[in-house]
């Protein structure tokens, strides 16, 4: 008997800048959902026209799953969306809540990016995913969070503390971002693997990096954890991931085990 291999699907994950002033983070792999493979380093890219171009060359002909850290559907003019006010809720005790998103604050950086790079790629097939389903066939565009995400994956008891905030010391945001280096590294471990990621960034010396270098560097491992999302949930759906919000309202995907009293697991 003849059994076909499973055709291979493109994971992408963008960790997308508000405003195209400044760089967006990409990270490409590819695979099944049984374990894929870093295909390249992640890189770093400022406009939406070379993001776009960017996904289309990778994706060619293949089905794709695009992870992207970033507003993608804000029907709100103030406050919040109910995605964001339910993953706080979830995960207040990791540190783990996201920005608030709405048109009025967007508008300050030129409107709702994540709007504008659907519409783009929607002439590649793409279509917005409230959810990533297990097996699903196509090509989707999902709405994910790292730092709930890495919460999840990595069993943490609160977020690593890599970004820049009032009261986080030079010293603590380079542990954490060391740390958090360490743990992506690790994924070829995982349930799915990601491969090619083992000896990634190795050359690097977090104490030694400045100021741009360290936010480069905080940009492509975000924008790598966004692919594994996508990994994640092409392999397990409901089983471990949930999705907070509505469609038509925007939705944030994430992995998530149900909380006993230890917390998420």
């Amino acid at each position: 008997m003849n059994i076909k291999p499973l055709p291979q699907t493109v994971y992408l994950g963008l960790d997308l800048a508000w405003s195209e002033r400044n760089p967006s983070g990409l990270a490409i792999c590819a695979g099944t959902p049984a374990g894929a493979r870093l295909l390249q380093p992640p890189s770093r890219l400022l406009t939406n026209e070379t993001i776009v171009q960017t996904i289309r060359v990778a994706i060619g002909d293949a089905p794709a799953i695009l992870a992207v850290d970033a507003p993608l559907i804000v029907p709100n003019e103030t406050g919040r969306r109910v995605a964001e006010a339910q993953l706080a809720a979830a995960f207040r005790r990791y540190d783990a809540g996201p920005h608030p998103a709405n048109r009025r604050l967007l508008q300050r950086y030129g409107g709702v990016r994540g709007e504008t790079l659907m519409a783009a790629l929607a002439a590649d097939g793409f279509v917005y995913a409230p959810a990533i389903e297990a097996g699903m066939s196509g090509r989707f565009i999902v709405e994910v969070f790292p730092h709930p995400a890495m919460v999840v994956l990595f069993q943490l008891p609160r977020i690593l503390k890599y970004k820049a905030r009032p009261g986080r010391s030079p010293g603590e945001r380079r542990r954490e971002l060391g740390c958090y280096v360490a743990l992506l590294r690790g994924l070829a471990s995982s349930d799915p693997p990601l491969f090619g990621v083992e000896r990634l960034w190795s050359e690097i010396d977090v104490d030694r990096l400045g100021h741009n270098a360290f936010k480069a560097l905080e940009d492509e491992a975000d924008a790598l954890l966004c692919a594994y999302v996508g990994l994640y949930g092409h392999r397990w759906g409901t089983a471990r991931c949930r999705s907070f919000g509505t469609a038509a309202g925007g939705a944030i995907f994430t992995p998530y085990w149900e909380e006993n009293g230890d917390g998420i697991r």
